[in-house]
């Protein structure tokens, strides 16, 4: 194997342990699948409007950044192998 797949296949280990971690320290969310289907609630709230400065709204954005950066790494590996 090359030193180049060695390095990639322990980066992807650790951004996918990395990105388990994010998602096991998010909070539930009680809405379910009722969300999908439009049936949560509507209303917008103060809480809504700032959710991307408090530390959950960090967490998704590190979960969606983590997924894409996994999904980058799984091509990459595939291309070098």
């Amino acid at each position: 194997m090359s030193v180049l797949y060695i390095i990639l296949s322990v980066l992807f280990v650790l951004v996918c342990a990395g990105v388990t971690v994010v998602i096991l320290l998010q909070k539930k969310s009680s809405q379910g699948l009722g969300s999908i289907a439009g049936m949560g609630n509507t209303t917008d709230r103060y809480w809504d409007k700032n959710k991307s400065r408090s530390y959950e709204g960090k967490l998704e954005r590190y979960t969606k950044i983590g997924g894409a950066v996994m999904f980058v790494f799984s091509i990459v590996l595939c291309l070098v192998r």
